[in-house]
């Protein structure tokens, strides 16, 4: 185990994009910048914040996990961050094995940033089983590049004691700390009416096995200025492209997909930058669903909101930051947000935060991490920057009457298919290359130096050609949680 880690000068952050990467809906929904579900964006964004004081610079590594790049890292960077969610879940165990596999090559600090284990509301890790040893060697790895290792809540800290670790720190989500010891919450009305802006969200999951669809259509019929705000790469694509190839299309009761009201009155949206979703959300008198980070993206705006918990990973962080929070197995037949606003207290989120946050600036401080609010401005240089750029608006449903919208995806498209072209002109020129080494070689006398000559010519066209023919081919796997 490491202690008394050197002060970090360059970090290399786990995330899908930097904040003042400024890319076109086409394009981050093209390069799956959110990995999949932007509440990735959230906690990921306020890492970079938190991190970046003056003589440090933080390098987003992009969500690739590559072990070839082990001795590369080591040279170029002095800490690897990683923020997580609820990465000790059976669905992530392979990214988990990369990760590790990372990490068991690196020399210096690997700090980890709130991770989270997934089971039932009921706490019981009999799921978990399974991928024990993967975890095992996740954490056993990181904890011998770091003092300790920083988890979302009370039932992932119990997770790991059992296994028998002791270095574990609960510190919540880096995302409820991305404007410091303030946290401003506050309700701006007595009460929801009939006129109230309400945000609700939720997954696919929850929508199709929990009554989140019921919910989501009762508050539709009840409030007109209703908007639900979607998370998932697939909720994006249906907005944006009409794309149903997914097996989330099959769940037409979200309200993402092109068959729901509330996506042809214009009442959904899914944002592929914080900055933009938290700026909405500013102007809403309260969100509510089963989404843990688009509820967070509410409070940072300073709108009250109240999580629908439907398994441990949400259930932990809402106890730990005391977020106003309901199970979502025993709520009555006929929720009311209006009844979720009303019985909302923000008094002990608000009012221990400043504990929480001390909290959390020591558990870097014990892993050789500087924060902004300690060491720098307290994020003043990186709001200016952020505010000093044109990001995108939340992607909203393509109805066909825009034509300016129109324009703009044929547009992309068009120059996409100009790149592919481009591409596949290099591809068959590098095959052709590869075959004609392939012919020389075979009309060459065997001689010792045959294999040399042979890897010379063939091997790297080859390979080259290989690889980037592969669909999808980015050098790493799947994008994390």
């Amino acid at each position: 185990m490491l202690h008394n880690v050197p002060r970090a000068q360059r970090i290399l952050l786990r995330s899908g994009k930097s904040p003042f990467d400024v890319l076109s809906v086409e394009e981050a929904l093209h390069r799956d910048v959110i990995a999949t579900n932007s509440g990735n964006l959230i906690f990921s964004d306020a890492a970079h914040k938190i991190l970046e004081t003056p003589g440090t610079e933080v390098v987003s590594n992009e969500m690739r996990t590559e072990v070839a790049a082990a001795e590369r890292i080591n040279e170029e960077y002095d800490a690897f961050v990683v923020p997580l969610a609820n990465a000790f879940r059976p669905s992530f165990e392979p990214g988990l094995k990369r990760l590790t596999r990372l990490i068991g090559r690196l020399r210096i600090p690997v700090v980890v940033l709130g991770v989270g284990a997934q089971t039932g509301l009921s706490y019981n890790p009999a799921r978990l089983k399974p991928i024990e040893p993967s975890v095992r060697a996740f954490v056993s790895a990181v904890l011998d590049r770091s003092a300790s290792i920083g988890v979302r809540g009370e039932f992932t800290e119990k997770y790991l004691n059992d296994m028998g670790f002791r270095d574990v720190e609960v510190i919540g989500c880096p995302s409820l700390f991305m404007y410091g010891k303030e946290l401003a919450v506050q309700k701006r009305t007595q009460e929801l009416t009939g006129g109230s802006r309400i945000a609700v969200n939720g997954s696919h999951s929850a929508v199709r096995r929990l009554g989140m669809d019921r919910i989501i259509s009762r508050a539709h019929a009840r409030y007109p200025n209703l908007r639900f705000i979607g998370q998932n790469l697939s909720d994006a694509r249906q907005l944006h492209w009409r794309d149903l190839s997914d097996p989330n299309a099959a769940v037409t009761a979200m309200p993402t997909h092109p068959d729901h009201p509330m996506y042809r009155e214009d009442k959904v949206r899914v944002y592929v930058d914080p900055v933009t979703w938290i700026d909405d959300l500013r102007d809403f008198d309260f969100s509510f669903g089963s989404r843990i980070h688009g509820n967070i993206a509410a409070l940072l705006a300073g709108t009250p909101a109240t999580v629908l918990c439907a398994d441990s990973r949400t259930l932990e962080l809402c106890r730990y930051f005391e977020i106003p929070h309901r199970r979502i197995d025993k709520l009555p037949e006929d929720v009311d947000p209006a009844r979720l606003y009303e019985e909302a207290d923000l008094s002990a989120l608000t009012g221990n935060h400043p504990e929480r946050f001390e909290r959390f600036t020591g558990f870097l401080d014990r892993n050789g991490l500087r924060n902004t609010f300690s060491h720098g401005d307290g994020g003043a240089a990186f709001e200016e920057r952020l505010r000093s750029l044109d990001f995108p608006a939340g992607v909203r449903p393509w109805t066909g009457t825009d034509l300016a919208s129109l324009a703009s995806r044929m547009g992309w498209l068009n120059q996409r298919v100009g790149e592919l072209t481009a591409e596949n002109t290099r591809l068959k020129r590098d095959l052709d290359r590869a075959k004609a080494g392939v012919r020389r070689f075979a009309a060459t006398p065997a001689t010792a130096s045959v294999y040399r000559r042979a890897r010379r010519v063939v091997g790297a066209p080859l390979r080259r050609a290989l690889q980037k023919g592969r669909p999808g081919f980015r050098g790493d796997g799947p994008a994390g949680p």
